[in-house]
């Protein structure tokens, strides 16, 4: 077999193995910051960069590839078998229209921030490179993945990166806040075990495919155990996505964590909602009887009061990098208002609106360190201080951002919000949404605005000017990240048929399980809950 049919046969899998892969050479190439001879720990953070790099652009042309493979023809959807063990069985991967987007947003995030990292950030601590890595492979994983417990593992995987990562750098504040990260999501991946095992308990399937079609079966008492599982998992899912009130971790570790890791992290959150997605969506979604729409009554609102208290942090932070992250959980909350919709239209919107909001979000985390850097001893704080030294270019770069985020069309951002809220016309609760996705889009420019006045207007004449502006290299990758962004309103068009045939193929069950099972394995009992009957008999 060639290279181009190898890699065509074992497309789905190259996303997570190439990233893996990658890990391991970094940690068999060692760590620079090891290293007491000078010449030799230079050499080795220059091939490690070099390595890295070639591979997360590498991942970026797979990723592109997977997305315009899943939207080449109606109903097209990649599914990997691992060891042609069949579904239910065995492991499989499957990338649909969601999955190939979420890995491409991935890929978009994390080249600028390795070219940002390489800058420098990378020497602050060990194995950087290694751990960025394994992140990805968390990260593609769950998104690829087709059954939950390999969802578990995956969030497993990108969650201990994270932990070394947010300590990346160190310093007292990132060990305070990261004690607090490691201990809450620890608690979170029990409940998560606890979670699946009632599934399984409950249904002898843990494969999303088999899950959608058994779920519905489920009747009388153990449907209301099943729908305990499905309210078990939100808590799980909402505090992986910051859904309030499970979101007050967030800013402060956000704030924390160094810039490139706090960027990375922009989509880490979405890994949460695409779950809610996967699960409470589609699984528990209009077609799972009993326990249809289990979640409905409480993700709107939940979702509503998450944007709104993070405006309200927003604009009582008092740091940039904590403004920033308060922001992060408002549009966590506007997308999720989207969701809560439980409608085609909602969740195209949805997914337009994740997309543009992450990469907003990663840029505005290394802008917030290009500007800090140029502040003295002030940093981020927002107080009158120095003058930076690059004044135009970076208050252009938060006036861009701050009007995608807050919604000023023609950008991207109002196009999202746009979408969201005619989506919401039919919905019942179409005021609520109305009203706090204005409001928060119109606090959002208040908070920013008021950012940008303090960092560039507010000036003491008193302290030393900065002294030199940031290098190229940091300048572009920011840039980069915000025109991606802004791109995404050039391309409105295409990018939101891509999001309603997504959002389409999520309500197609049944041709998400002929693909995943084959037609055999639609009607029949794939698999069987191991119980013991009153009669003695299995």
């Amino acid at each position: 077999m060639n290279l181009a049919g190898f890699v065509d046969t074992h497309l789905a899998i190259l996303p997570v193995l190439l990233p893996a892969a990658t890990a391991m050479l970094l940690l068999l190439l060692g760590d620079a910051a090891g290293d007491t001879s000078g010449s030799h720990g230079h050499h080795r953070r220059k091939w490690a960069r070099r390595l890295a790099m070639a591979s997360v652009t590498l991942g970026l042309l797979l990723a592109a590839r997977l997305a315009i493979e899943a939207h080449a023809g109606p109903g097209a959807l990649r599914v990997y078998r691992v060891g042609e063990w069949p579904a239910p069985f065995g492991i499989v991967l499957v990338v649909d229209r969601l999955s190939a987007l979420m890995l491409l947003l991935t890929a978009c995030v994390a080249l600028p921030v390795l070219v940002y990292a390489s800058g420098g950030w990378d020497a602050h601590g060990r194995h950087f490179h290694a751990l960025f890595q394994f992140q990805l492979m968390g990260l593609n994983g769950a998104f690829v993945t087709g059954d939950l417990f390999n969802l578990f593992v995956f969030f497993e995987v990108l969650l201990i990166a994270s932990y070394v990562l947010m300590l990346h750098g160190q310093g007292r504040e990132r060990y305070r806040v990261g004690v607090h990260y490691v201990v809450l999501n620890l608690a979170a991946s029990a409940l998560f075990l606890i979670g699946v095992a009632l599934l399984y308990a409950l249904t002898g399937t843990l494969n999303f495919a088999d899950l959608a079609l058994r779920v519905p079966r489920v009747t009388g008492p153990e449907a209301m155990v099943l729908q305990a599982a499905a309210l078990l998992l939100l808590v799980v899912f909402g505090f992986k996505a910051a859904l309030m009130p499970l979101a007050m971790w967030l800013p402060a570790t956000y704030a924390a964590a160094s810039a490139p890791v706090a960027a990375l992290f922009a989509i880490m959150t979405k890994v949460g909602v695409y779950a809610i997605v996967r699960v409470h969506g589609v699984v528990f979604g209009a077609d799972a009887g009993a326990s249809a729409f289990t979640v409905q009554p409480l993700l709107l609102p939940l979702a509503l009061l998450t944007s709104a208290v993070g405006v309200l942090g927003a604009l009582a932070a008092h740091t940039l990098p904590r403004l920033i992250a308060w922001l992060t959980v408002a549009s966590v909350g506007t997308v999720l208002a989207a969701l809560g919709l439980f409608s085609a239209a909602a969740w195209s919107a949805a997914l337009y609106y994740m997309a543009n909001s992450t990469l907003v979000i990663a840029g505005l985390f290394l802008l917030a360190e290009l500007v800090s850097a140029q502040r003295g001893e002030v940093g981020g704080r927002l107080e009158p201080a120095t003058a930076v030294a690059q004044p135009t270019l970076l208050g252009l770069m938060l006036l861009l951002a701050a009007a995608s985020v807050a919604g000023l069309p023609p950008l991207p951002g109002f196009i999202g919000k746009l979408m969201i809220l005619e989506a919401a016309l039919p919905h019942g609760g179409a005021v609520a949404v109305w009203a706090v996705v204005l409001t928060v889009g119109f606090l959002t420019l208040v908070g920013l605005a008021r950012a940008g006045s303090i960092l560039f207007w507010n000036v003491r004449r008193d302290m030393p000017s900065a002294a030199s502006g940031a290098s190229p290299r940091l300048i572009v990758a920011t840039l980069a990240l915000l025109a991606f962004g802004v791109a995404m309103s050039g391309f409105a068009e295409p990018l939101k048929r891509y999001t309603d045939a997504a959002a389409a193929q999520l309500l197609d069950r049944r041709a998400y399980a002929e693909a995943v099972l084959g037609e055999r394995g639609l009607d029949s009992d794939t698999t069987r809950p191991y119980r013991i009957t009153p009669e003695g008999s299995k």
